[in-house]
């Protein structure tokens, strides 16, 4: 059990909030078929008020908890190193490298990791999907790359996740043998994020069936992500 860790009345109302929400999107990845069991984890982060980020928090899913008994206690607050300040349960065997992103990527608000069968498939061969879609330009601005083979344990996954994403436009990235993870501004949209991931997983496998998918060239993928990103939706 970690220390019981307390912290301003503003701050305690912003962990909890971010607790609900991080515990209500949980149930997203299993509407979506994203996970099996108790694997995967959604985490987002509780900003502080030190303008470099210094005393930034993360609530992150608890280990080992199945699906239909998470609540927001199981949700755990920790510090952006990782460790436990709150919360009866072990944090997420994948917190290290979500605390790594965190550290790293300043503008990152949510980290979603999914074990989704079509987008995992890809990263168990070591490829990219290639950007054949329209909704793949829109969204991740190119293909979705790999990233390295990394251990679970340390912040090696972390270290992977950010070396990736900072050579590409994606916000998501197939780690090497081990599944897709997934950034945002905040949690909700790094989960929105995760399962389009497995959309297109699942539709350039099977236009493989068919045939050679077709490449959308650069700039008209230049083109879909400015419109998309900017234009698109309500802003």
């Amino acid at each position: 059990m970690g220390q019981q860790q307390q912290w301003s009345p503003e701050m305690e109302a912003a962990i909890r909030a971010a607790q609900q929400r991080v515990c209500a999107l949980h149930a997203e990845l299993t509407r979506w078929n994203l996970v099996v069991w108790t694997a995967g984890n959604v985490s987002e982060r509780v900003r502080g008020s030190a303008p470099d980020g210094s005393d930034d928090l993360m609530v992150i899913k608890a280990s080992g908890v199945t699906y239909d008994q998470l609540t927001p206690d199981h949700m755990v607050v920790c510090d952006l190193d990782g460790n436990l300040l709150r919360g009866e349960h072990s944090p997420s065997s994948d917190t290290a490298a979500h605390a790594y992103v965190y550290r790293h990527l300043p503008e990152v608000g949510g980290v979603t990791h999914t074990h989704s069968s079509y987008a995992t498939a890809w990263a168990a061969c070591g490829e990219p999907i290639p950007c054949v879609l329209t909704m793949m330009g829109d969204e991740f601005g190119g293909e979705i790359p790999i990233g390295p083979f990394a251990l679970i344990g340390d912040d090696s996954i972390g270290r992977g996740i950010v070396e990736t994403l900072s050579n590409s436009r994606s916000r998501a990235v197939l780690m090497q043998n081990h599944g897709p993870f997934t950034v945002g501004r905040d949690a909700q949209a790094s989960v929105k994020t995760a399962a389009m991931v497995e959309e297109v997983a699942k539709t350039v496998f099977l236009a493989r069936q068919l045939g050679t998918p077709l490449p959308i060239p650069a700039d008209k993928i230049d083109a879909l992500y400015q419109r998309y990103q900017h234009v698109y939706g309500q802003h």
